[in-house]
């Protein structure tokens, strides 16, 4: 493959911008050296380069693009409200139009704030625990890595540089399916403790009924629980994770497959919570979420066509299946190379993950970064398995096949040594101190 045009414009970028693009996971450092495709265009499950290179992409738009690029039912919608404005100086009736969609399919909310992105929500959700319990500190789970771009989450990161001190205090941590380190964190920060944040889910279901375990000591101890739907909404089920598992959080936030990768995000909660930050109450005020964009018309346009989508299509029942297909297409070939150990495929069927490992068995970024290498050469952009809609039956044999060729090498640098095979240098974590 050519990348002389992304090679060049790459350059460029990084004289204008930080780090060459404006979201980290994106970033130069996440792919190989000298294999780094600038994207021009997307269509369905398919994106093209500025050279002009094809591939089928996964984990589109960071997990935003749920049914596909440039979808059609999504663009009709967004390009029928831009005709008509995207902001005014009063509130627009489609605001109230996306609020009653939402919660209808949110069925366990009362309420909801839209936002951009998902910092806004999670952050809003942290600000109202600390109004509504008079408490400071919020506790995360230390097994989901991101909840925001705000001080209190990236505070406990090793990119925390120009945070203060007393802001990193703040925040404490708690572990997935280990009730017993909420019921510590608890004892340590007594009557301390605002509210207790995590995904529903991430690689391994709730065990032991965690959820409403969590839930349960989380009101005894009188914090709020909170959900962050960023991912599992929309891919979990219709309702969230939430429904699925049934479990009626006290705040939840959404994002990402909301506006199948325009900018919409949503806050959604109770009733007695969420209306502290609205008008109609005569207690003290909170100052919850209030953006000059935070209910762009369009970007609200496209979030009704995506959930109508989602009400009269088979969407999630289609992500599981052909997700269930791609894992077990490549598991196929991770047995017949006997890479049972190097190699892991992680998470739900519409929501799958891998893990690269050495040849002592050690998360590797340089095999990361070679297997990114050999399926880029192949038409394959996937530093994830999540699926969209728009992948068809043949893009999942394509990518099959493409995973098994790059296994193959990724077996040989096993056996014969990485620096063979490797062209430049290994891939980064975001999570690091230095450069």
């Amino acid at each position: 493959m050519n990348f002389k045009s992304s090679l060049k414009l790459q350059k460029r970028l990084h004289q204008l911008i930080p780090g060459g693009c404006h979201t980290y996971a994106k970033g130069d450092d996440q792919f190989p050296e000298f294999m780094p495709p600038i994207l021009e265009k997307g269509k369905g499950s398919h994106v093209w380069d500025l050279d002009g290179n094809k591939y089928i992409e996964y984990g589109g738009g960071l997990r935003s693009v749920i049914l596909g690029h440039a979808f059609p039912p999504i663009i009709n919608a967004v390009q029928k409200q831009l005709r008509l404005g995207s902001n005014f100086i009063r509130p627009a009736k489609i605001e109230y139009d996306c609020a009653e969609e939402f919660l209808q399919m949110i069925e366990m909310a009362d309420m909801v704030k839209f936002c951009k992105d998902g910092s806004d929500a999670t952050s809003a959700a942290v600000k109202l625990a600390r109004a509504v319990t008079g408490r400071d500190i919020i506790a995360i789970c230390s097994s989901h890595p991101f909840f925001s771009v705000e001080d209190w989450f990236i505070g406990t990161t090793p990119v925390s540089s120009g945070i203060p001190k007393v802001i990193k205090e703040l925040t404490v941590k708690f572990e997935y399916n280990n009730i017993n380190s909420v019921k510590e964190i608890l004892k340590k920060y007594s009557n301390q403790i605002a509210g207790f944040i995590l995904e529903p889910e991430k690689n391994d279901p709730p065990k032991n009924n965690f959820l409403h375990q969590l839930k349960e000591i989380c009101h005894q101890n009188g914090a709020l629980f909170i959900l962050d739907e960023m991912i599992t909404g929309l891919r979990w089920h219709n309702g969230g994770a939430q429904k699925l598992y049934n479990i009626k959080p006290d705040l939840s936030t959404f994002g990402k497959a909301l506006g199948n990768g325009f900018s919409v995000s949503a806050l959604a909660g109770k009733k007695e919570f969420m209306e502290l930050g609205g008008l109609q109450h005569s207690k003290k005020r909170v100052f919850l979420l209030s953006t000059t964009h935070g209910a762009e018309n369009h970007c609200l346009a496209a979030a009704i066509a995506n959930i109508k989508f989602f009400k009269e299509n088979p969407v999630i029942e289609s992500l599981n299946q052909r997700g269930e297909k791609l894992a077990l297409l490549i598991q196929k070939s991770v047995r017949e190379l006997k890479l049972e150990k190097n190699f892991l495929i992680i998470g739900k069927p519409s929501c799958l993950v891998y893990a690269t490992l050495n040849e002592k068995m050690e998360n590797s970024q340089a095999f990361r970064t070679l297997l990114l290498q050999e399926l880029i050469k192949r038409g394959i952009l996937a530093t994830s398995l999540v699926i969209s809609f728009s992948h068809t039956e043949k893009d999942i044999d394509i990518t099959a096949e493409a995973f098994h060729e790059a296994l193959f090498i990724y077996k040989k640098a096993l056996n014969e040594g990485i620096e063979k095979f490797l062209i430049g240098r290994p891939v980064k974590p975001v999570w690091r101190a230095y450069n």
